[in-house]
């Protein structure tokens, strides 16, 4: 027996609430907007630039052994130093200590590195030792930013290529709206935006155009199949055709980023944080956004040339 979350002949009429998903979304990237220049981003140590120590655990007798991160962060945060990010590297005798851009001269980065190397004590082996620039944290974000954009850029030209140039434009706003809203939520609540950020904005726009690529071929198959239904009751069809597959993909995603979430530590909380809002705000967009953004492209059917035609009918959904 098959699992259906949504009832097989559901019939909700999504493009009939086009005008309030669009209102809502516009609302929603004009505060993004507002907070991101009112109070920015809360860039990490990737990009603020820091010290970086790779260290390795040591028993009494030398020999290496798991490190307690736990420990090693109380210990390293009493220092007053600012932010402090611990991870595994490698072993689980490695640990990858960052620690935030201390005011001040290089004098001031050395003093900082000898605190952490006396608060580690003998039973910690300093291996390396590095300072990240700022320099280098601009041109982290320069890189970041060209990546984002060039992943968008490949999605519209692959979706343009695979359907119509109104199915590229709508997945490209789709996506745009979902990854600006990604970033007004790091920049609302001052979550640390890094390295992870960037990754997890990366895999936010590949999760929500494997949704709406999805639907989108539900629709193609029916403007062939359907010669005569109106654009907008074949939309809704298209979308409720794929409902119960895009909430179970949603649901059995978010069940595995909660795990992460609650279970996977500090390191990798923001990470699991912008993936849980990037599935919610990616099924939003799939459902509510790229598709009734094809009646405003005015996509044609195909064997008919009437854009007056197709464009009474959207009017009357």
């Amino acid at each position: 027996m098959l699992l259906r979350l949504v009832p097989a002949g559901t019939t909700v009429p999504f493009v009939r609430f086009r005008a309030i998903y669009l209102a809502l979304s516009v609302a929603l990237l004009i505060l993004s907007a507002a907070v991101f220049f009112g109070q920015g981003l809360n860039f990490g140590i990737d990009f603020k630039g820091g010290i970086l120590l790779q260290v390795t655990a040591l028993d009494d007798k030398g020999a290496e052994k798991p490190a307690d991160v736990a420990g090693l962060r109380s210990r390293l945060n009493a220092l007053g130093l600012g932010e402090v990010s611990i991870q595994n590297f490698g072993k689980d005798s490695e640990v990858l200590i960052r620690v935030e851009k201390q005011p001040g001269d290089n004098a001031r980065q050395m003093q900082a590195i000898e605190a952490v190397t006396a608060a580690l004590g003998r039973n910690y082996r300093v291996g390396r030792e590095e300072f990240v620039g700022p320099k280098v944290g601009a041109e982290l974000i320069q890189a970041g930013i060209i990546a984002t954009l060039l992943a968008l850029f490949a999605i519209m030209a692959y979706v343009w290529f695979r359907f119509e140039w109104q199915f590229g434009i709508a997945a490209v706003a789709a996506l745009t709206h979902d990854v600006l809203l990604t970033i007004g939520l790091f920049s609302l609540f001052q979550l640390e935006f890094n390295l992870s950020t960037v990754a997890a904005v990366l895999t936010i726009a590949g999760y929500s155009i494997n949704d709406t690529v999805v639907v989108f071929d539900r629709v193609r198959e029916n403007l062939r199949k359907y010669k005569k239904m109106s654009m907008p009751d074949l939309m809704n069809l298209s979308l409720n055709d794929t409902l119960s597959r895009t909430v179970l993909t949603s649901v059995t995603t978010l069940l595995a980023l909660l795990a992460l979430f609650f279970l996977g530590g500090e390191v990798i909380r923001g990470f699991s944080i912008a993936l849980i809002w990037g599935v919610l705000v990616g099924t939003y967009s799939s459902i509510c956004l790229a598709v009734p953004l094809l009646l405003i492209l005015r996509i044609k059917r195909v064997g008919r040339s009437s854009d007056a035609g197709d464009a009474a009918e959207a009017a009357a959904g």
